[in-house]
């Protein structure tokens, strides 16, 4: 593992972007444009003084000024999505789609026992679980070597392999996720710890006002889920078969039909119903011509008024496509407990033509894995048995304008299966009851009549074109 703080580093950039973020603390409360507050904050130690002063007392607005891009080479997937899941960040990943990972390497713990200790048996386990991970990676280049594309063969990848990825992220929250990692049931996954512990040390020297309150934090184990376990036992895993809407506004089509009349006119709910209702009088289409101008704004925040929640059965090579869509309520089941290894799936491709030894290769997996647990391997170590193709359940709530992007990407014939079909579902199940907003979910090349693609394009657009131009000459 190897984490970088890009740039920001040197002398001057370091008292440059102290400077910054002084000058913020200073401008609500003192005379002059932002310029001159700005060049009056010119000596580095009384910054740094006055933005530490400006955090004890809790307004921590002022350090989201200061940037910093990170890069993080050979970490597992369980820190990529981790980190994913912090939404006020930004990310690029090495694409397991279009990149053969059979050289990637992987993550070795030192391998614990049910106290945290290091296991007596510690070097003969992690022995054991090389050869195991490089069978596995063999599994995967051998299915690749068979004609099984990338996209598919990372299904039976563990993970423990290496990914690599930059990540921009503010200093506030760059501050919760050093809490998190190092302090809270997050730590106790190994390089989970680790990544927390290098942020640290970089923080130290490059980011030294967030310091004293990293100093302060206590470590808090407690899951947030105490009270229903002591109520309730634990069910067996029960992966969902589909997409599945579990609620919605109720009457969204009105709802934002009426938003944007009221705003617009800067009416009451009752007069925008009323308007619209003499619209349709006049028009029988104009709820449809309506919401197609919105649809298609720019903006497009009467959308926002109204949401759908869903159920979502994903794999885990898959989870990252639709955590990285961040502006929805996103619930992801936590690595620990360790779920329940059996619920996986096979995809279509490895099923025709190289099942026999993907299947053998998951066997041995839940084998090994279910070996080390008897042997009272700590659970934290346990989850980089995890593979690619681990079923879980996650549930999102997601405005129709988050949704309709959503679709404009996922529906597309050039994503990932898995996460097309989910897509897909979600605008079957919207346009069920909301038709009008549910008319405008799709690929852009079905709604809107064009492709970004450009020459990856998978060629349905001018086969749409074709179609049009056609029924236009009839």
């Amino acid at each position: 593992m190897k984490i970088e703080l890009l740039g920001g580093c040197k002398k001057e950039e370091l008292e440059k972007r102290i400077q910054n973020i002084a000058a913020a603390g200073k401008l609500s409360r003192f005379p002059g444009d932002v310029i001159e507050v700005l060049e009056s904050c010119n000596d580095y130690e009384s910054n740094l003084k006055l933005i530490k002063r400006i955090i004890k007392m809790g307004h921590k607005s002022i350090i989201e000024h200061d940037y910093l891009v990170f890069a993080l080479c050979d970490v597992t997937p369980i820190v990529e999505q981790t980190l994913i899941g912090y939404r006020l960040t930004s990310f690029t990943v090495k694409s397991r789609r279009e990149v053969d990972f059979r050289t990637a390497g992987f993550y070795v713990p030192e391998f614990r026992n049910e106290k945290s200790e290091i296991h007596e048996k510690n070097e003969e386990l992690k022995e054991e679980y090389k050869n195991h991970m490089k069978m596995l990676f063999n599994t995967y280049g051998h299915m690749v070597d068979k004609g099984i594309n990338v996209e598919d063969a990372r299904f039976v990848l563990p993970y423990s392999y290496h990914s690599n990825f930059i990540m921009g992220v503010d200093a506030r929250e760059l501050e919760s996720m050093i809490i998190a990692l190092r302090n809270s049931k997050t730590s106790k996954i190994p390089d989970l710890k680790e990544v927390g512990d290098t942020l640290y040390k970089i923080v130290k020297e490059k980011v030294p006002y967030l310091i004293p309150n990293l100093k302060k934090q206590e470590i808090d184990l407690s899951t947030g889920f105490e009270y229903l376990e002591s109520m309730e036992e634990r069910p067996n895993i029960k992966i969902a078969e589909n997409t599945n809407m579990i609620s919605f506004t109720p009457n969204a089509d009105d709802v934002v039909l009426e938003s944007s009349i009221m705003y617009h006119y800067q009416c009451s709910k009752e007069k925008a119903k009323t308007i619209l209702e003499d619209m349709i009088k006049k028009d029988v289409q104009a709820r449809e011509k309506m919401m197609s101008e919105i649809m298609h704004k720019t903006e497009r925040r009467e959308l926002e008024q109204v949401s759908f929640s869903f159920q979502i059965p994903i794999s885990l090579s898959i989870l990252t496509h639709i955590t990285r869509h961040r502006m929805h309520a996103l619930l992801v089941p936590e690595f620990l407990p360790i779920w329940d290894m059996n619920n996986y799936i096979t995809p279509e491709t490895i099923k025709v033509k190289v099942n026999d030894i993907y299947q053998e290769a998951v066997k041995k997996n839940i084998e090994i894995k279910e070996k080390f647990e008897s042997l009272g391997v700590y659970e934290g170590d346990l989850v980089y048995f995890y593979l690619g193709n681990q079923m879980l359940n996650v549930i999102t709530t997601m405005t129709a304008r988050n949704l309709q992007w959503i679709c404009r990407l996922r529906c597309c014939n050039k994503a990932q299966w898995q996460i097309r079909n989910a897509a897909k579902e979600m605008a079957k199940q919207v346009k069920e009851v909301s038709p009008l907003i549910g008319k405008w979910l799709g690929s852009t090349c079905l709604t809107d009549r064009y492709c970004g693609e450009g020459r990856e394009c998978c060629g349905l657009i001018d086969s749409l074109l074709e179609a049009d131009k056609k029924n236009t000459t009839k």
